[in-house]
């Protein structure tokens, strides 16, 4: 296992939090940032710092990844280089809501870019293999549930592109010209539709409280930005209701993960699903 650089907190000052920890700036160095995990998290920021490292190899836009540290309180993290004067496309939105369009349609082709970008497979994991694992480990749904989601699982064509894992518009961050894609630590390859079936989930099928607290947007705006989204990552041919029928049971299977975290059963992205569990 490789080992962990010590690094003093003192060094760091506090600027933001995630569901797995907190992002730190170098009082000094305003080049550096720190990802720093929650306490007990060790081989979690080793695992993501060895993905990204070779998701930046593959030139997929994301900032360069540094060190595996470990601070004077015993948490682990890794060092980015810092992407000064960054914005994320979600606080953009907030921010300036009349441009709505236009954020949602630079997202959209940095979206159709990724999902274009094609990986060599052995080096990462199959999406479809982490949904199978995601619900062999779920307590809540029945056999026969399982084996009906587990059989459109494997019914979805296969790709051997790009899947961020966590695709949502505060995962992507833009300074000028420049954009960048974040928190990859769930990167893996295959079908884009798991992959934009989040954005789905985050403008349309998330409720008005959690769009607020999560990305400062109310639910209308967000679902304008998902508006605006469509048109430009799936082209013109199809309805918006068409593709959202499509793309629907793909969002409903991101309650494998909320229902792992929140250890509870989540009814309202499981209605995604009930075309699938018919």
């Amino acid at each position: 296992m490789q080992e962990a650089i010590p690094i003093s907190l003192d060094d760091y000052v506090l600027s933001g939090g995630g569901a797995n920890g907190e992002s730190y700036d170098h009082k000094k160095d305003p080049s550096v940032m720190l990802k720093l995990y929650f306490p007990g998290k060790i081989q979690q920021p080793l695992d993501e710092m060895m993905l990204a490292r070779k998701v930046y190899a593959l030139g997929i836009p994301t900032p360069e990844p540094g060190d595996y540290v470990v601070t004077d309180d015993g948490r682990y993290g890794i060092r980015f280089k810092r992407i000064l004067g960054k914005k994320s496309y979600a606080r953009a939105t907030s921010d300036e809501p009349e441009k709505v369009q236009q954020f949602a349609a630079e997202f959209a082709r940095m979206c159709l870019q990724l999902h274009a970008t094609h990986v060599p497979v052995t080096q990462f994991e199959n999406v479809k293999d982490r949904y199978y694992r995601l619900l062999a480990e779920n307590p809540f749904f029945t056999a026969l549930e399982k084996d009906k989601l587990g059989r459109f699982i494997a019914d979805t064509p296969d790709e051997d592109t790009a899947v961020h894992g966590d695709l949502q518009y505060g995962n992507a961050i833009f300074t000028g010209d420049q954009r960048y894609f974040i928190d990859l630590g769930d990167f893996c390859y295959g079908n884009h539709l798991f992959d934009v079936a989040m954005v789905f989930l985050c403008c349309r099928l998330s409720d008005e409280a959690f769009i607020r607290e999560t990305f400062h947007l109310s639910k209308e705006l967000a679902a304008r930005f998902w508006q605006e989204f469509v048109p430009v990552y799936f082209g013109t041919g199809q309805s918006q209701k068409d593709i959202e029928d499509e793309i629907a049971p793909y969002a409903g299977l991101k309650t494998l993960i909320i229902e792992r975290d929140t250890k509870c059963p989540m009814p309202e992205f499981r209605a995604a699903l009930a075309s699938v569990l018919k």
